[in-house]
């Protein structure tokens, strides 16, 4: 069994639906309000471990009514959440996102993220130490981030930095990372590069791998020499939050068959993860992704 330590955020998300978004100071009557569960760092290690992978967490969530819900479906979908910390000074991170008119507006409160301490990472030595791959994201302390790197690379197990949200990054550590897995925009804000500058070059001047991702194009990843394309896989799009999740938990999962293969079932993880509702509720077991990839093995 792989085995996956990921570093990051844990957040429930508030969605109200509504027919509009209200101007300054309305009042608008809602059509229907969600409590789902989220954050980058809890979203990746529910696909890992949809995918099979013996996952654990490290993280952070308040004393509060959401942080309890949050470790339940956490540990229901077989995460190891004993590195996960439980605060009492502050409340569990959280996202409010209004959807309406095709599009959506989000206030993100990190709260017990920005608490998720170097320290932490530490505490998961062992854990990491004994990992296939350890996946890092961009919603917790930038030291920490850095920490995980720098633990990673010392103990020799490949770190996977999914650089969401992005910020420009210290090219010395970035060295440390097995693989960058930006978006274009990402990529080159993290860089320093323009935003109409070419991908292909942006990877080129990348300190580390760089595997790509390209919405419904698919992903380009490139190790030396010039980047190879994954085509993306066609499917009928129904949400695609969370699919960028999927597709770097599965990235993960899948790293020891070697890069090519795991870009293509993750990027087949992430197809079939738009196909429903939800972030977490669209990321699809080991058996439906298996069976997605045997309909389409010439693709």
């Amino acid at each position: 069994m792989t085995r996956i330590v990921v570093v990051g955020s844990i957040n429930m998300d508030l969605v109200t639906l509504a027919p509009r978004f209200p101007a300054p100071g309305e009042t608008l009557l809602g059509e229907r309000f969600l409590t789902v569960p989220g954050g980058k760092g809890a979203n990746q290690a529910v696909a890992a471990a949809r995918l099979g992978a013996e996952v654990a967490l490290v993280g952070a969530v308040g004393r509060d009514a959401f942080g309890a819900q949050l470790l339940r479906g956490l540990a229901a979908e077989g995460v190891d959440v004993a590195h996960v910390a439980t605060r009492d000074d502050v409340g569990s991170g959280t996202a409010s996102i209004t959807v309406a008119e095709a599009d959506n507006q989000i206030i993100v409160v990190p709260a017990a993220n920005a608490s998720v301490t170097p320290a932490q990472v530490e505490a998961a030595r062992t854990r990491i130490e004994c990992a296939d791959a350890v996946l890092v994201q961009m919603e917790i302390p930038l030291a920490t981030v850095e920490a995980t790197v720098r633990l990673g690379h010392a103990l020799g197990v490949p770190v996977i930095l999914n650089p969401a949200p992005a910020q420009p990054l210290p090219r010395e550590w970035l060295a440390r990372v097995r693989y960058l897995t930006p978006n274009q925009h990402e990529l080159a804000t993290v860089l320093g590069g323009g935003a109409d500058e070419d991908f292909r070059e942006l990877m080129g001047r990348a300190p580390c791998p760089v595997v790509l991702t390209r919405g419904g194009e698919g992903a380009w990843y490139r190790e030396q020499g010039e980047p190879s394309h994954q085509r993306g896989f066609a499917v009928d799009v129904v949400d695609t939050t969370g699919a960028g999740d999927t597709f770097n938990g599965a990235l993960a999962v899948y790293l020891n068959d070697g890069l090519g293969t795991a870009v293509r079932k993750a990027c087949a993880a992430a197809a079939l993860s738009v196909t429903r509702l939800g972030a977490q509720g669209g990321m699809p077991t080991r058996a439906e992704l298996e069976a997605f990839l045997a309909g389409r093995a010439g693709a």
